[in-house]
């Protein structure tokens, strides 16, 4: 079982900044993609960024040139810096894993969930 812990969400002003972590932990073989989606209200769930194992990144073009994706391998950890935010980058921010428990399986591991409210 893969427990997937979230934290750093929280409530700032447009322009600024927050960031976010991540840590899956339990039987872990390895972790191969690791990421953030989130979900503005009455809105669908949407990819935020994602970073494979060798450190290849993607994001979204809404949050690209001001958000930052990034891992440490060593903790199992990734973070979300999120810099400049916009009112439109408010919602529950969710953290996913692609944990391997064996050689040869995985599984995709997703976090509760962190709010995050950017006011005008």
């Amino acid at each position: 079982q893969v427990q997937v812990v979230e934290s750093g969400g929280g409530l700032v002003q447009a322009g600024g900044s927050l960031r976010l972590s991540c840590v899956p932990s339990g039987r872990i073989f390895s972790i191969n993609d690791m990421g953030w989606h989130r979900q503005a209200p009455g809105k669908q769930r949407e990819l935020v960024a994602v970073i494979a194992s060798g450190g290849t990144t993607k994001y979204a073009d809404s949050v690209k040139g001001r958000f930052t994706i990034s891992r440490d391998n060593a903790k199992n950890t990734v973070y979300l810096q999120m810099n400049s935010l916009k009112p439109e980058d408010t919602g529950i921010y969710y953290c996913y894993n692609q944990v391997s428990t064996t050689a040869s399986s995985s599984t995709v591991y997703w976090g509760q969930g962190t709010q995050v409210t950017v006011s005008s």
